[in-house]
């Protein structure tokens, strides 16, 4: 049977009007480097296995250094397996990349290694950032791209997006484990509940705050859980896309003083996950909400690194992650997607593979930053000056335009 036609196109054929755009057929084959990550409490690793196989396979070296993907349960014999080059010392490792991808910036110990007109990819950590680091890197003209910024086209900041939403996620299992009987926190036990609840006993309530990207997965895993949801926002619109996308399962409310009082009144669950885009988290929970609150009940801090949505949270350590305050369980954990350090991994390698790869099909790192929007926002220093007008208001720095830059050929 003929397929009718297009209505109002009648039988006219569709021809496409091809246009031969220039490619450049220079591949630079880059040496990757992939350090240990040296902080006492980041288990992940830049790259997988996988990742390392598909930039082999691509032509480049890449170089891995011993043990670098243990805590995330990745061998050296895997790495090695796809072809990369596994080195004793980080040193000989910087000394041998043109690109090094990490997760954390290099620290104090790690920047005596880093070479004469480097790249480096990592996370930026603006609350850890000083101007003597930045500088450091400007004195080396070495190029530095910052997972915070990195832009995709439509707007999206792929690497926080996938790890808000680990953060998210986490916040509820976490959550859902202070609960139970046999958990120890500050000492006693959790209350004893499950957040689903069963037949003839009615679900635990979980209070989020915030319905960004954080609060969404926070709000997706607590259903699947069969919780009772209830997120609390300064903004109507949020709130209103929430709904639309959960098909209306929330209760959400706006985040007044009032509604505010009544939801964590009853909360067996608290997660703050509200962000201010370049400002401190807004604190939205006083001590005196907290001090309401059934005993017993959990609060994860999921923005701690922001300063956090809840006034009682302080910064914890997975190695000590918990606090009890009111008799309330506080886990203010700033590095939440380390803790599940493969999965977060496989997440980096996703978004950062494919960024690697077009780096070397431009032939160059200035045509690449030239060309891909995402890694040009992403870059904070580019040989010698800094670029990113935020880190310079924050630190009183003069900064360049990075178009400008790599338009003058500086």
């Amino acid at each position: 049977m003929e397929a009718p036609p297009l209505q109002g196109l009648g039988q006219r054929s569709l021809q496409t009007l091809e246009e031969t755009l220039p490619i450049s057929q220079e591949r630079e084959s880059f040496k990757i480097g992939v350090p240990r990550e040296r902080h006492g409490e980041e288990r992940r690793v830049a790259l997988a296995p996988s990742g390392a196989q598909a930039l082999v396979a691509a032509g480049h070296e890449v170089f891995v250094e011993r043990g670098a993907g243990r805590q995330a349960h990745f061998d050296d014999a895997e790495y090695a397996d796809t072809g990369a080059e596994v080195v004793m010392e980080a040193e000989d490792l910087y000394g041998e990349a043109d690109l090094v991808v990490k997760v954390g910036p290099p620290g104090e110990d790690e920047l005596d290694f880093v070479q004469e007109g480097q790249l480096l990819i990592s996370a930026l950590h603006l609350g850890d950032t000083s101007p003597a680091f930045l500088r450091r890197l400007m004195d080396l003209s070495a190029t530095g791209i910052g997972f915070e910024f990195i832009r995709d086209p439509d707007g999206t900041f792929p690497i926080v997006r996938m790890m808000h939403e680990i953060m998210g996620s986490m916040a509820v299992q976490i959550a859902a484990r202070y609960l139970e009987n046999g958990v120890r926190a500050g000492g006693q036990e959790g209350k004893g509940v499950m957040l689903g609840g069963i037949s003839g006993v009615p679900p635990a309530t979980v209070v989020i705050l915030g319905a960004g990207m954080v609060g969404e997965w926070a709000a997706r895993t607590a259903l699947g859980f069969g919780a009772h949801v209830i997120v609390l926002e300064r903004e109507l619109g949020p709130l209103r896309d929430l709904e639309h996308s959960l098909d209306r399962q929330i209760t959400t409310a706006m985040a007044s003083e009032r509604y505010l009082r009544q939801a964590t009144a009853s909360a067996d669950v608290l997660i703050g996950a509200m962000m201010s885009t370049g400002a401190r988290s807004p604190l939205l929970v006083t001590e005196d909400m907290v001090a309401a609150m059934p005993g017993g009940s959990v609060a994860v801090d999921a923005v701690i690194d922001q300063g956090g949505c809840i006034e009682t949270s302080r910064p914890t350590t997975h190695s000590d992650p918990v606090f009890r305050k009111h008799d309330v369980v506080h886990y203010c954990v700033p590095n939440m997607p380390s803790n599940v350090a493969r999965t977060a991994t496989y997440a980096l390698t996703n978004v950062l593979v494919p960024y690697l790869m077009r780096i070397g099909e431009a032939g160059s790192v200035n045509d690449a930053l030239w060309h891909d929007e995402g890694l040009r926002t992403g870059t904070y220093v580019y040989r010698r000056h800094l670029t990113k007008k935020s880190l310079a208001t924050m630190f009183g720095m003069a900064h360049r335009d990075i178009e400008l830059l790599i338009a003058s050929g500086i």
